[in-house]
């Protein structure tokens, strides 16, 4: 079957004389065609008798609607009846191919009774339906196939209920900044001029697979060590530190110590776990720490600190002081900002794409009709459709039996399909792998997805990038990473007095550690390659907006000079979640010479 397009709908639609209201009736004929498997001429010949049955109704997107609800959902339930009969008449083939075998066999027992078996002879194995080596009879069960189009990705599956019946669509759930009389839409030619590139540039960036599970112990170890040494160095410079102590070493004065937050068990860290592990130069042990006399403090596993306190038998040291580590600076541009420049509409959205109860990408399709709709410069889109829901669901259970294709090529042909599905808008599209994609290589950081034969309009388009990345957008850079920090860490940090949600303090961790995974060890579900983590998973600088998808609550948030995003899902179980989007503009330093944060405006939607 044929790929039904827009333009073959045009020259259908010309051939019969039928005006149209514009391009988004053709959308939304594709999209018909595709979910009910019509060909462009078919759809035409069911309209044209719909509309002589209407008295000529004219060609809209809300007559589209109700000739759907009156004549295409109609043919679905007839072919599913024809299918329950065609199915029956099937069944009834095989019982009689069975009863065939069954007859045939009998009668090979009773001739083999009769005669001597020849030497080394072994009689062919008959089989039913329900045994599933023959070839013969497994022939005759054909296997459904998966349909993806513009505005339907899903194979004939039933929608969900609880998802169709969600409240609250489009409303606002947080917002940042100025948005009072914002207006949610790209510039002019969206995508026209807009540079999308990695910041660290493609030589020095993650930009296809490697080898891994072949780390040794020691390599490890020697990554950790480098970190705890920069870090340091950072930390020594900035506060002006002259050197640090040996973490063991008995002192009857105060000393300053530098060293890696560990845990003394395989537990959760607490207050009276805490162990500070030194780097090689400063002995590389492990001394407990009493926090007691801390006033506040925020610590979590592979954290990078330098302390002051006491150790006057070399087996505790009694913190006094806690220093903290500071973020990297921001970018910077020579280029000139022109006076006149309006600023990008940026969109951010994150898997899943359909409902954990159904195989119909109805939440997809309503993000495509958003970007149809408000025209944005950028889309991010961090995972793919074909993902994990979580720990206790694959789709892969559920979608195995129904298709006929590689995972790699249902991907291929989701991407051609966004790509369809937004090219009245022309917007740039950027893929973000995860480690929940079923098809794509499960270690961090992770590699971009890629496209075997990708065409003209994909190569100008579509951007794949690897977890974590910083991309650089006009000047303006954001810092992306689709694993989960905000759980792992949530779940480990440990706080005292210090006065703010959990949330900042997890993200300014990230920017202090320069990092976007600093915890050590990581969560069981992350499979770290730390060579490459070393070269592929730190902060090149601080980034003017960081993109944290969570399972947690979204919010936007300004830490240390940093918007931080955390559009949600976009469902989230059963029902629909939200996405976000951005107003961004590089902009000079005010006349004070402060900095100015290139983030406008920020909101979460729901969808």
């Amino acid at each position: 079957m044929s790929l039904v397009t827009t333009e073959s709908l045009k020259t259908e639609l010309e051939i019969f004389d039928i005006p149209y209201q514009d391009d988004s009736v053709l959308d939304k004929m594709v999209e018909q065609c595709i979910c009910n498997r019509l060909q462009a001429q078919e759809i035409l010949h069911e309209w044209v008798a719909y509309s002589a049955t209407k008295q000529g109704v004219k060609l809209t997107t809300d007559t589209l609607e109700q000739f759907e609800h009156e004549v295409l959902n109609k043919r679905i339930k007839s072919r599913k009846t024809s299918r329950k009969e065609e199915a029956a008449s099937r069944m009834r083939d095989i019982s009689m191919i069975d009863d065939l075998i069954k007859a045939e066999e009998e009668e090979e027992d009773l001739l083999d009774s009769y005669s001597t078996p020849a030497k080394g002879s072994q009689k062919r194995p008959l089989t039913t339906p329900e045994r599933p080596h023959s070839k013969r009879t497994a022939a005759l069960m054909a296997s459904p196939s998966i349909l993806l189009s513009p505005a339907s990705f899903s194979p004939n599956a039933t929608p969900s209920q609880k998802y169709s019946q969600r409240g609250g669509k489009g409303e606002v759930v947080a917002t940042f900044g100025a948005v009072q009389g914002t207006r949610w839409v790209g510039r002019k030619d969206p995508g026209a001029g807009v540079q999308v590139e990695i910041l660290e540039g493609p030589e020095d960036s993650l930009n296809s697979s490697y080898k891994y599970m072949f780390q040794r112990l020691r390599d490890v170890r020697n990554v950790l060590t480098e970190k705890i040494e920069e870090l340091g160095e950072g930390l020594r410079t900035h506060f002006s530190i002259e050197e640090f102590s040996p973490v063991s070493l008995p002192a009857q004065d105060s000393i300053t110590v530098l060293g890696q937050i560990c845990c003394d068990s395989n537990g959760k860290l607490n207050a009276q776990s805490v162990l500070l592990e030194a780097g090689p130069e400063q002995g590389g042990q492990q001394v407990p720490v009493d926090l007691s006399e801390l006033k506040e403090y925020s610590l979590f596993p592979g954290q990078v600190v330098v302390m002051e306190g006491m150790n006057t038998t070399g087996r505790k040291l009694v913190a006094s002081k806690f220093y903290e580590a500071v973020p990297l600076p921001f970018y910077s541009s020579d280029m000139k900002m022109e006076t006149d420049e309006e600023p990008l509409n940026v969109l951010v959205a994150c898997g899943p794409y359909a409902p954990s109860d159904s195989l119909t990408f109805d939440p997809l399709v309503d993000l495509i009709n958003v970007i149809v709709r408000d025209r944005p410069d950028v889309c991010l889109l961090v995972q793919s459709p074909l993902l994990f829901h979580h720990k206790t669901d694959t789709i892969h259970d559920r979608i195995s039996t129904k298709v006929t294709e590689t995972f790699e090529n249902i991907f291929t042909r989701c991407i051609e399909s966004i790509v369809d599905g937004t090219r009245s808008v022309g917007c740039q599209l950027v893929f973000v792998p995860s480690q929940r994609d079923i098809h794509h290589h499960f270690i961090y950081p992770q590699p971009p997805f890629s496209l075997p034969h990708p065409s003209k309009e994909q190569t100008q388009r579509v951007t794949l990038v690897p977890d974590p990345c910083t991309l650089l957008i006009d000047g303006v850079t954001i810092g992306l990473t689709s694993t989960d920090i905000l759980i792992h860490m949530g779940a480990e940090e440990i706080s005292c007095g210090t006065g703010s949600d959990k949330f900042s303090r997890i993200l300014k961790h990230m920017l202090t550690q320069r990092s976007y995974y600093p915890l050590y060890p990581p969560a069981d579900e992350v499979n770290m390659d730390y060579e490459k983590f070393q070269s592929f998973g730190q902060m090149p600088l601080t980034p003017d907006i960081l993109v944290v998808p969570s399972e947690m609550r979204y919010f936007v948030k300004d830490v240390v000079g940093c918007v931080c995003v955390n559009p949600g899902r976009l469902t989230k179980g059963q029902v629909g979640g939200t996405y976000g989007r951005l107003l961004i503009q590089r902009s000079p330093q005010s006349e004070d010479g402060k900095r100015v944060s290139p983030c406008l405006t920020a909101q979460v939607v729901k969808i």
